[in-house]
């Protein structure tokens, strides 16, 4: 009985304190295990010299961007910076609307989602803003990614490696 309720105790004070935690971070990736036939195949993934190159432009992107701002990454915008520069088309709002309600995000979450689909969309060369991001970087998010087996029940999707892969 008092182990049982030392654990709800526990549990009460973590649920408190896990939502604002997770929402100050920008990016959580899952690393699973890699299979010996994935590590042995000849398929070669991206090298580290072009991945580079993807980071300057998307930097000097950035950096056009807020020439004549006190802005220098996305990741400084504030809420009003996010308006103006993380334009979403219908679809777009429509699914980050979804994700919004689904995955109860809260304000801080939803801005951060913004300007790190923002980085996404700088990093495939893209100014304007794609449903394709926003699934991205809900993905990466920590808290949001511990809720997408929700998210892919409620969508009927069978890709879980992303949340709107349906």
């Amino acid at each position: 009985m008092i182990a049982e309720r030392s654990h709800q105790t526990v549990t009460r004070k973590q649920k408190r304190i896990s939502r604002p935690l997770p929402d100050r971070i920008d990016i959580h990736i899952e690393v699973p295990r890699v299979d010996y036939d994935k590590l042995t195949e000849d398929r070669l993934g991206e090298s580290s010299e072009s991945v580079q190159v993807r980071v300057e432009q998307a930097r000097l992107r950035q950096q056009e961007r807020f020439k004549g701002t006190d802005l220098a990454a996305n990741a400084d915008m504030r809420p009003g910076d996010v308006r103006q520069y993380c334009k979403l088309d219908k679809t777009g709002t429509d699914l980050l609307r979804s994700a919004m309600a689904h995955l109860q995000l809260t304000a801080r979450a939803y801005h951060r989602v913004l300007k790190l689909t923002r980085t996404i969309a700088d990093l495939a060369e893209s100014e304007a803003i794609q449903p394709a991001h926003i699934a991205e970087a809900i993905h990466l998010r920590p808290a949001e990614a511990a809720e997408l087996t929700v998210w892919h029940s409620i969508c009927g999707c069978t890709n879980r490696r992303t949340p709107f892969g349906c």
